[in-house]
């Protein structure tokens, strides 16, 4: 019978710590460091990376703006930010962001979970060492298409501040969660 308890009671415990053994599973892999140049950077360039109209598609505007919306959208917030200085130059920053603009192939679009139109297209912006050419951090959103043009231009502004917001949350990461752990 104390046979029976104690398998009972060791039975009971492996069950009773299977959630914590899944809970720390689902965590993933801790966080890795960003790159300490975003952190650091005080200047920065600005790039217009392009990309293709979006003058129209099926003969109507697919959003306001013309094709350097994303460039200066992108420039006006940064610029009323003031997390960084913005240079006219490359040459003269400590990071460059290019920004861009994609039309989706319409053949082809696939819809995104829950979405009831497709993707019109993506907002990219690439941050760039601009003393190796490297880029050290890249963010996409996908901007949803809708009948109405308003509709289109709130889903790109939306598209648009998402980017902005997960640059700000990047750059604003204290320069020690930045860097890797000195041994």
């Amino acid at each position: 019978m104390n046979i029976r308890r104690v398998s009972l009671s060791a039975l009971i415990a492996v069950v009773a710590s299977l959630p914590l053994l899944h809970a720390q599973d689902m965590k993933g892999p801790a966080p890795a460091p960003v790159p300490a140049q975003i952190a650091a950077a005080q200047k920065v360039f600005i790039s217009n990376a392009g990309g293709e109209s979006f003058e129209t598609v099926f003969d109507q505007v697919v959003f306001n703006g013309g094709p350097d919306r994303p460039y200066n959208e992108f420039y006006g917030t940064m610029k009323n930010w003031s997390r960084f200085d913005l240079v006219s130059s490359p040459a003269d920053a400590d990071l460059v962001f290019e920004i861009s603009w994609a039309l989706t192939d319409l053949k082809n679009t696939a819809r995104l979970s829950g979405w009831d139109f497709p993707v019109l297209g993506q907002i990219r912006l690439v941050i760039v060492d601009p003393k190796t050419h490297i880029p050290l951090w890249t963010f996409t959103e996908y901007v949803r298409g809708a009948i109405l043009l308003g509709n289109r231009d709130k889903n790109f502004d939306q598209a648009m501040n998402t980017i902005v917001n997960r640059l700000k949350i990047l750059a604003s990461a204290p320069k020690a969660a930045s860097e890797p752990a000195q041994k």
